[in-house]
């Protein structure tokens, strides 16, 4: 088993997370942003932002965070995604805005890498960046370069106000030493970028039990300021 217990502490604040993404059918599709230009027509709430290699589960994750099956299109086909995609959390005016962005890799193109680092580099709104590694294929040659450039970039850059934090994907394909494959993972990750927070576990299978949702909703909470 993956899953771990918590402190009587830790589930109260999981429990108030979870009336932040309670009234999921308030969950609301914002904008889809593919050009520089346009990032600053959206503002306003505390943003995080999702990003992952191609196909690695992001939409099927954010999905079960939002609590909403069908608000983000899951595929089969590596990079669907090819917009910077902004999702409000919470009853009108919004709590928070989650943002789903075009996948790294070999199905990656290069004006999309360009648009998401313009909007690392600028969005004074954007408080944490999650990026997704899949349990099953571990830290792949395309991680290791976006862990790396995200480390230095909270490093190097004075004005950087946001936070960086893994989420493993898919921990429910691992069967035989799934728990050494895991603490590898996390390994891996401090290694390559030690300003990382400690990673979630996380599953969500269309079929089965999810775990890991309640945890990555009360750090996307932690980082929006709307929980202590």
């Amino acid at each position: 088993m993956l899953q771990t217990g918590g402190s009587r502490s830790s589930r109260c604040i999981s429990s108030k997370a979870s009336v932040i993404f309670k009234d999921a059918k308030s969950a609301e599709f914002l904008a889809a942003v593919g050009d520089i230009e346009s990032l600053s027509l959206l503002g306003g709430l505390p943003e995080v932002v999702v990003t992952g290699r191609a196909n690695v589960g992001k939409s099927s994750l954010l999905n079960s965070v939002i609590g909403r099956r069908d608000l983000l299109f899951t595929s089969k086909k590596a990079g669907r995604t090819q917009t910077l995609n902004f999702f409000r959390v919470g009853s009108h005016p919004g709590r928070l805005v989650v943002v789903d962005s075009p996948g790294y890799g070999a199905r990656g193109r290069p004006e999309w890498g360009a648009l998401f680092n313009h909007y690392l580099e600028t969005r004074k709104q954007l408080c944490r960046v999650f990026i997704l590694i899949s349990a099953a294929h571990g830290i792949t040659v395309t991680d290791e370069a976006m862990l790396s450039s995200l480390n230095a970039q909270i490093q190097s850059v004075d004005s950087t106000c946001w936070t960086l934090q893994a989420i493993i994907t898919r921990a429910d394909a691992l069967k035989t030493n799934g728990r050494a494959q895991i603490d590898q993972i996390g390994q891996d990750i401090f290694r390559i970028a030690p300003t990382c927070l400690p990673p979630i576990i996380t599953s969500c299978p269309s079929k089965g039990i999810a775990f890991g949702i309640d945890e990555v909703r009360k750090s996307i909470s932690h980082a929006c300021g709307i929980l202590p």
